[in-house]
């Protein structure tokens, strides 16, 4: 039997361009809105454009529950993750579901913004304030206590921690401060609030004029406004809460090498100066916010213990949605 020198070595050929390609494949699980993510995979590709970004999107406690369920079923999918809050990523570098990344170029950034063990690592800081609708004919809010007076009747929502990661944090944190606790969310039901789903839907409830006030994370109010919305942006008085959604490779990834390029381009100044474009508050040291957001030197960041916080999580879930609905 004669063998085709040609066609063994065109297949031979074809085989190792499938297999250059399957290395050059990775899979990103992330909560950070879909239209952005575009953006991003389009400039990481720009710099890396063998690799291929397959991208799961959805609120981070869905993406977490998505997750988890892998994780039951001894399938995992995903190389990297990249969600809301530290609060969650650290939860899972407890479990053991996280691998290390000693050498990410970390020199740029706060050693606050990435974990000491260096399991994962922030791209962004994100606060959560008040947007309001400019031409509703309320008061200009200056104090979370604003959102409990008589204007503020019937006319505040707000993300549900049942959805959203940030929501989480902001709920976990605020209830932690003694000025606040839960007494204060019983003040909010009491007063007409309500829990939309994520924070696009508080965004859209105030920019259309359904809603007067909303508590929602900073870069979509100001987003918002910059596309002509008749909305603003209020960091409270008392303090904002937090979140830097880091970023991180999983322990059963498939493809290491190429998960921590993606690392090394959301720590690179290119993703840091993209994430200003996109409205957010960089963490690196040497590059300046928005401009919409005025001077941050001020800003005051309510703190609160992230164990503590981690472990109250599925039970403060359940009291805000005694308190608001939701399953």
């Amino acid at each position: 039997m004669k063998f085709n020198k040609r066609l063994i070595a065109g297949l031979l050929s074809t085989l190792a361009i499938n297999a250059t390609m399957n290395a050059g494949e990775i899979t990103l699980y992330t909560s950070q809105p879909q239209k952005q993510m575009v953006k991003v995979i389009k400039l990481f590709n720009e710099k890396y454009p063998d690799i291929k970004v397959n991208v799961y999107r959805d609120g981070t406690t869905k993406v977490l529950n998505k997750l988890q369920a892998e994780i039951a079923a001894g399938s995992p999918r995903p190389d990297v993750l990249m969600i809301a809050d530290s609060v969650a990523m650290d939860s899972l570098k407890r479990q053991g579901v996280l691998q290390p990344y000693k050498d990410a170029p970390v020199k740029d950034f706060d050693p606050d913004q990435y974990d000491k063990d260096m399991y994962y690592f922030g791209t962004k800081l994100i606060t959560t304030g008040i947007i309001y609708n400019t031409k509703a004919g309320v008061p200009a809010p200056k104090s979370w206590n604003d959102l409990l007076t008589k204007a503020a009747k019937n006319q505040v929502i707000m993300p549900s921690p049942l959805y959203s990661g940030a929501a989480v944090i902001h709920v976990g944190t605020l209830t932690e401060q003694p000025e606040f606790g839960w007494s204060y969310y019983e003040k909010l039901a009491k007063n007409g609030a309500v829990a939309g789903k994520g924070n696009g839907s508080v965004r859209n409830a105030v920019a259309r004029g359904q809603k007067a006030y909303g508590i929602i994370i900073d870069y979509m109010a100001i987003g918002a406004k910059k596309k002509g919305s008749p909305v603003d942006f209020v960091f409270p008085k008392e303090g904002v809460t937090s979140i830097n959604q880091p970023v991180a490779i999983l322990k059963t990834a498939k493809n290491v090498k190429d998960a921590r390029k993606f690392i090394d381009f959301q720590l690179s100044k290119d993703a840091q100066l993209q994430s200003v474009s996109q409205n957010y508050i960089p963490l690196m040291k040497s590059i300046k916010a928005p401009e919409a957001y005025g001077d941050l030197s001020k800003l005051k960041v309510m703190k609160a213990d992230p164990k503590v916080v981690s472990k109250k999580i599925e039970e403060n879930k359940k009291k805000f949605a005694k308190l608001f609905g939701g399953a």
